[in-house]
C-alpha cells in the first residue's frame, strides 16, 4: 500500500513538473472520449427517433387492400376487381390462427365535418375497437376510444384527431361531450387523440382524421364494401407465412390464384422495423469506428509521451534498479502513470460529453434526428476501449524501461 502511494505521489510530481506536455497529452484523450460518447449517444438517439416515428402509425401491423386479378383462374378471366366486406375480416381471423387482431376499415373523403362556421373535409374512418390499440391511437384524459357497445348499437359517436379538434373547438376547449356534424348528422365527440409523432400513414395523419364505429359508418353512408383491413400477427417472424395463408383463404372465397400477387396488396410495417434495425446498426458501427479511431490517435499520443518519459528517466531507472527495484516495480510505475493520465482525461471527457448531451437535448431537433441518449452500453463500451488503449499505451514503454540494463542507465 505504501509503495502504491509512493508511486502515485511520484506520478503527480512529474505531471506538475511537465504541465504543458501533460495537458497536451490529456487533451487528445479528453477529445477522443468526448467524441466517442457523443457519436454513440447520437446513434442511439437517431435509432429511437426513427423507431418512434415509424411506430406512430402502429407497431408490427399489416395493412391489406383489395386489387384486381392479373391471371385467369378456374374458368374466371383476368382483370376482375376484388371487393372486401366486413365479414371477410372475421373469415381471416377464424381461418388463420396466427392473426392476433384484425379490423375492417371503411374510409370516406369529401364529407364535411362542421361546427358553426368551422368546416373541414377530413378522412373519416369506420372501424372496430381493436383498431385503436393496433394503430397506437390513445385518447387524451377525459375522453375514450370507441367500444363494443358503440358498434353494437350503431351509436353516432366520433373520435377526433387532435389537430382536427383544435380546428373545430380551439386549443383551449376539450370538445369531449360536445356535438359536431358529419354531413347532416350530429355525432357526439367521445374522445380526442393524444398527441403523437407520426411520420408515415396510408391515408392521412391520425391527428387530422375522424373515427366512427364501423356499423355506424355502414348505416349512415350505405357503403357495403370496406376499403382495407388492418391486422397484427402473434409472431412477427411469421409475417411472410401468414400473408401466404391470407392469399389462400381469400383466393378460395373470391376465386383467384393464390400466386396472383396483384390481387391483394399488403404493407407490412415490420419491414420498417428491419430497416431501422439494420440502418441503426450500420450507423452505430460507423460512429463507433470514428470514435475509436479518435481514441486510438489519442492513445498513440499518450504512448509517444510515455516513450519520451522513459528516456528522460533512464538514469533514474538505473539508480532504482541499482538499489534493488525489480523490473515488475519499474513496469508498474509507468503503467500506473499512463492509467492516471488516461483516467483523469477520460473522466473530464465523459463529463464534457454529458454536459453537451444535456445542452443538445434542449434544442428542438427531436423530430429530425432525435436527442442524443447516454446509454449504459455506450458507457461500458467506452470504458473497455479506454482500458485497452491505456494498457497498451503504458505497457510497451514500461516494458522497455524495465528491460534497460543498470550499467547503461547509469552511463546515460
Amino acid at each position: 500500500m505504501n509503495r502504491l502511494l509512493d508511486t502515485l505521489r511520484e506520478v503527480f510530481h512529474y505531471m506538475r513538473q511537465y504541465k504543458s506536455r501533460t495537458f497536451m497529452t490529456m487533451f487528445g484523450i479528453i477529445w477522443g472520449t468526448m467524441t466517442v460518447i457523443l457519436l454513440l449517444a447520437f446513434s442511439v438517439g437517431v435509432k429511437r427517433s426513427m423507431s418512434k416515428n415509424m411506430h406512430g402509425m402502429g407497431e408490427s401491423i399489416v395493412i391489406l387492400w383489395p386489387g384486381r386479378t392479373s391471371m385467369p383462374f378456374e374458368g374466371y378471366g383476368r382483370d376482375r376487381s376484388v371487393r372486401f366486406r366486413e365479414e371477410d375480416a372475421e373469415l381471416i381471423r377464424n381461418q388463420i390462427s396466427q392473426i392476433k387482431e384484425i379490423s375492417p376499415e371503411y374510409q370516406r373523403w369529401g364529407t364535411t365535418i362542421h361546427l358553426g362556421d368551422k368546416i373541414n373535409k377530413p378522412s373519416i374512418s369506420g372501424i372496430i375497437p381493436e383498431y385503436g390499440e393496433m394503430r397506437n391511437i390513445w385518447p387524451q384524459e377525459g375522453g375514450r376510444w370507441i367500444n363494443d357497445l358503440d358498434v353494437q348499437l350503431r351509436r353516432r359517436v366520433v373520435f377526433l384527431g387532435n389537430d382536427l379538434k383544435d380546428f373545430l373547438f380551439g386549443a383551449e376547449e376539450s370538445g369531449v361531450g360536445k356535438y359536431v356534424y358529419i354531413g347532416d348528422n350530429a355525432f357526439l365527440v367521445i374522445g380526442v387523440l393524444k398527441k403523437k409523432t407520426q411520420n408515415s400513414s396510408y391515408t392521412s395523419r391520425d391527428k387530422d382524421r375522424a373515427f366512427i364505429p364501423a356499423s355506424t359508418f355502414a348505416s349512415v353512408f350505405g357503403n357495403p364494401y370496406i376499403n382495407n383491413m388492418v391486422f397484427r400477427i402473434k409472431d412477427p417472424r411469421l409475417s411472410k407465412a401468414v400473408q401466404e395463408d391470407i392469399y389462400k383463404v381469400l383466393g378460395k372465397k373470391f376465386k383467384f390464384d393464390p400466386k396472383d400477387k396483384e390481387t391483394l396488396w399488403m404493407w407490412d410495417t415490420t419491414e420498417m422495423d428491419k430497416f431501422v434495425f439494420y440502418f441503426s446498426l450500420g450507423f452505430t458501427i460507423f460512429m463507433g469506428i470514428i470514435g475509436v479511431i479518435t481514441l486510438v490517435v489519442g492513445g498513440i499520443g499518450l504512448a509517444n509521451i510515455m516513450y519520451v518519459v522513459v528516456q528522460e528517466r533512464t538514469r533514474e531507472t538505473g539508480i532504482k534498479r541499482a538499489i534493488g527495484a525489480k523490473r515488475k516495480q519499474i513496469m508498474m510505475q509507468f503503467i500506473v502513470e499512463s492509467f492516471i493520465i488516461l483516467g483523469i482525461s477520460a473522466l473530464l471527457g465523459f463529463l464534457l460529453a454529458v454536459v453537451l448531451i444535456k445542452g443538445i437535448s434542449l434544442l428542438p431537433i427531436e423530430e429530425y434526428v432525435g436527442h442524443p441518449v447516454l446509454s449504459f452500453p455506450v458507457a461500458i463500451v467506452s470504458m473497455l476501449v479506454l482500458s485497452v488503449i491505456g494498457f497498451l499505451a503504458g505497457y510497451f514503454p514500461a516494458r522497455r524501461a524495465s528491460r534497460l540494463q543498470v550499467v547503461d542507465c547509469l552511463r546515460f
